[in-house]
């Protein structure tokens, strides 16, 4: 008997130039998982209401002729003609679904993010999301948008997963291998039910997510959900039926999480006819000396309605009462103090100074800071050898964290619209971010994302701290910010991350 697979689409655009450090990925070994965390469909999910929101139907028992087939083409069809190809992909995906997809979604956020270079007229185009792939290219996966994105996308797998595990233990129909010892997986065993299938679950959220984030990669993501699901296929740990309802589950899960993007805000994130009364509102409040451009031509400030877009963990009024302290004035002795800082380090800039602030820099062509956090909370999930549906709640929690502190951040700039030092003569050799300067986006993106990642796991919140704070201190050393930016980012982001953490701790997850 012929089994037909999931057709796995020609990669177009597969391979992804790795322009910066920060997105050569580790290869990773599959491994037993530390806990299946059976009681996951009872975790509180953000999207849906409950787990039961999506009805996923009752599987054909493990008797019934149908599914007896499908074991059978498993062991004496598919397992025989598994090729090297085969198990390179086994492999690739057997290090977790979540993990895979996060990885994706944060190298074509690398790949987008090129800003808009001017045109004949002197001024800069907006990418259009109609016209995906024309010059200049949508989206420009600045660092709101990658974290935004990667919020989306955590929070899809997250709901999609909860609600999995729900059905999951609810149908407790167990893994092929477990049903037919003649079948051999070619990832470790488990315990875990196999309808529906998690790794399908998280490719199609995952897939849906990013097709509407990344619109121009449809080609290469449908080849990515492919391979996914029938990776899993290929290594016996599901039937076709358990992926096929994995990715109805997934599909629809996702459906109802980017209802909720589309009524965010975002498309209103950039109204540049609003700067001219934020400056004046900022000069209103004492700031003498507002940001503007040192581009020719002059590029317009990045987002300057980003503040609006809707919260995950606080209400706006939450965050204007937390909105970070008036910052130094110029021609006052602290913000001469700031300045005298960087003028010190433009001139006897240490090797170490210049490493640290090149680290850290996550500039045009990377992933930016919310994605570099990103990374890091996915190796320590695969350090602690997590389950997929931990893994995906620790970087839900992450994920909204990171957008919230880029809301607040950005609410911030443009509610001070504080110059840059270069306006003062300071140069920088990591880029010319074209927004206001306090507070640092670095700094606050970095302590809210040490800040839930520390809640997690406590053992390594001393390095995570540590991370933080080199990387705040990166952008004074790149001289980028003053010391009164970095510092009060560092304090914001951290109350930030401590939202985050309070969700956590009554999601259900037993942390």
């Amino acid at each position: 008997m012929k089994m037909k697979l999931f057709p796995v689409i020609a990669l177009v655009g597969a391979f992804i130039v790795a322009c910066d450090k920060d997105i050569q990925n580790p290869l990773l070994e599959p491994y037993a998982v530390s806990s299946l965390d059976e009681n996951a469909g009872q975790w509180k999910p953000y999207i849906l209401s409950s787990v039961s929101d999506i009805v996923v139907p009752e599987p054909k028992p493990v008797t019934d002729p149908a599914y007896l087939k499908e074991l059978d083409s498993l062991k004496n069809y598919i397992a025989p003609r598994v090729t090297p190809e085969n198990r390179a992909a086994v492999e690739h995906w057997g290090a977790g679904a979540v993990y895979r997809w996060n990885e994706i979604a944060r190298e074509l956020s690398a790949r987008y993010n090129l800003p808009p270079a001017s045109n004949a007229e002197g001024k800069y185009p907006v990418p259009d999301a109609a016209n995906p792939l024309k010059d200049p290219k949508f989206p420009f996966a600045n660092p709101p948008y990658a974290a935004r994105a990667l919020a989306y996308l955590s929070v899809a797998q997250f709901d999609a997963l909860v609600t999995a595990w729900n059905y999951k233990y609810k149908f407790n129909r167990k893994a092929p291998y477990k049903i037919d010892s003649g079948i051999k997986p070619l990832l470790p065993a488990s315990d875990l039910p196999s309808y529906p299938s998690e790794a399908a679950v998280v490719a199609a959220a995952s897939y849906t997510v990013l097709i509407a984030m990344f619109p121009g990669e449809v080609p290469y993501l449908d080849g990515k959900l492919a391979e996914n699901k029938n990776a899993m296929i290929w290594a016996a740990m599901s039937t076709p039926s358990d992926i096929t309802a994995g990715d109805a589950l997934g599909k629809a899960v996702a459906a109802r999480v980017m209802a909720k993007a589309k009524t965010d805000g975002m498309s209103a994130a950039n109204n540049q006819s609003r700067t001219p009364a934020m400056i004046e509102t900022a000069k209103s409040i004492g700031i003498i000396e507002p940001w503007k451009s040192q581009e020719s031509p002059l590029r317009p400030t990045m987002l300057p309605t980003y503040g609006e877009v809707a919260t995950w963990n606080f209400s706006k009024e939450t965050m204007i009462a937390m909105r970070p302290p008036k910052p130094w004035i110029v021609g006052t002795p602290e913000f001469e103090k700031d300045l005298k800082e960087l003028q010190g380090i433009q001139k006897n800039q240490t090797r170490e100074q210049a490493r640290i602030a090149n680290f850290w820099a996550d500039g045009a062509g990377s992933y930016t800071p919310p994605a570099h956090w990103h990374r890091i909370g996915a190796e320590a999930g695969k350090d602690a050898k997590y389950s997929e549906v931990r893994m995906a709640r620790t970087l839900a929690l992450l994920g909204t964290a990171e957008m919230d502190a880029g809301i607040a951040c950005w609410d911030a700039k443009h509610y001070y619209f504080t110059p840059r030092p270069q306006q003062f003569g300071v140069k920088t050799s990591v880029g010319l971010p074209n927004f206001p300067s306090y507070t640092s986006g670095h700094s606050t993106f970095s302590s809210a994302g040490a800040t839930v990642l520390s809640y997690i796991f406590p053992e390594r919140k001393n390095e995570f701290e540590a991370m933080a704070l080199e990387a705040s201190n990166s952008r004074i050393y790149g001289l980028i910010h003053y010391r009164v930016d970095c510092e009060m980012g560092v304090a914001h982001g951290k109350t930030i991350g401590g939202y985050a953490v309070q969700r956590g701790q009554t999601d259900g997850s037993g942390l």
